[in-house]
């Protein structure tokens, strides 16, 4: 049973942690870093996956540009590029390790069709709030998995985790949805693992950069779609065409975003740059958590009350239906790449050992 007063715990744990870095794997190799002295000013070129308009999805690359710079008197600087502006949401991975761009920012979901095991470096069905998200990827094996992920795949990127938010809503419709029965044939924007549990429900999943959904919506491409949280929804103009929107988000209870800097471009910075931008990225972590917390209640309430929609919470018979259907999903998706497995069965092993923790510290959610 958890609680959401692990997310205050985890806000002030994380922008405590200004020695992190201490605690991660080294980036160093043979190749000799320059010294503080001899370092050279930065500028990195950052096309984004998410409008900067949209709160706690794309925000956090402001928030990020504003205090790196600040932190590092001017030697660290970010130049911001809209989705589509410089490099398309889609195309980043390939952009950042190729170096036309030396970093990006983004979420490692989008890369599932390059990348099997990416989407667990993203968001889980039914997987680790927030908190046990930040601690396994920081405190257990999650960070190196991370990093390994891409390295073996062959991308010449190193990849700092820099944003979190919390349990996204599970998707909005145009009709209720009572039963499994409701949902087959339905045309759904769907991202990651959870799209796999969709399509064993008969739904034809298609992933969508945010900017698309609602014209699809409005010329009937799209039956119904899931994006983000309430208030970042609300920016998409989703509550406009389909009015039911459901919760709790199963296949999202928390969502990591990455920044990735071309490898090559990483290591030519100083040991002190390289640390104001994974320090950076720590806090960034903490505000867009917060970030997101602050904004959901009065969307939601405004929802309700002056736009016609109507919040539901999926009925036990969906929830455990989704529930089912993933087990049979994962067993699946483990059979079929080696890293993934190697990862999910870390991620796991992590899980089980936070179970008991989590067990006994925190009060019913409902009590």
């Amino acid at each position: 049973m958890k609680s959401i007063t692990a997310i205050g715990a985890t806000i002030a744990v994380a922008m405590g942690l200004a020695n992190l870095t201490a605690c991660q794997p080294s980036t160093s190799n043979a190749t000799a870093q320059p010294t503080t002295s001899e370092q050279k000013d930065i500028l990195l070129k950052v096309p984004v996956a998410f409008a900067t308009t949209l709160p706690a999805l794309g925000s956090p690359a402001l928030w990020i540009k504003d205090h790196l710079e600040t932190a590092s008197g001017g030697s660290v600087k970010m130049k911001i590029y809209e989705p589509g502006k410089l490099v398309a949401p889609f195309e980043i991975l390939e952009s950042v390790s190729s170096g036309k761009v030396n970093a990006g920012y983004t979420t490692a979901a989008y890369w599932a069709g390059k990348i099997p095991a990416a989407p667990l470096f993203s968001a889980v069905p039914f997987g680790p709030e927030a908190p046990e998200y930040l601690a396994w990827l920081n405190y257990g094996n999650g960070g190196k998995l991370y990093q390994e992920m891409y390295d073996q795949a062959g991308y010449n990127v190193k990849v700092i985790p820099c944003a979190i938010i919390s349990p996204e809503t599970s998707g909005w419709f145009s009709k209720p949805i009572e039963s499994p029965e409701d949902l087959k044939g339905l045309r759904m924007r769907f991202m990651g693992l959870g799209a796999k549990v969709m399509e064993e429900l008969g739904v034809s999943t298609s992933l969508l950069p945010g900017g698309e959904i609602f014209p699809a919506l409005e010329k009937g491409a799209l039956d119904a779609t899931e994006f983000s949280q309430p208030a970042i929804d609300q920016r998409l103009g989703l509550h406009k065409v389909v009015k039911y929107n459901y919760f709790p988000g199963w296949h999202q209870q928390a969502t990591v975003f990455e920044l990735l800097i071309n490898k090559d471009e990483w290591q030519s910075f100083s040991r002190t740059q390289q640390s104001l931008i994974e320090t950076t990225c720590m806090a960034s972590m903490a505000n867009s958590l917060a970030e997101g917390e602050s904004m959901q209640f009065t969307v939601m309430a405004k929802n309700e009350a002056e736009n016609g929609v109507h919040i539901r919470y999926w009925n036990d018979q969906m929830l455990d239906t989704f529930r089912s259907t993933w087990d049979r999903v994962i067993e699946e998706e483990v059979q079929k790449d080696p890293f993934f497995k190697k990862a999910w069965s870390d991620m796991e092993e992590f899980r089980t050992g936070y179970d008991r923790w989590e067990k006994y510290a925190f009060l019913p959610r409902n009590g």
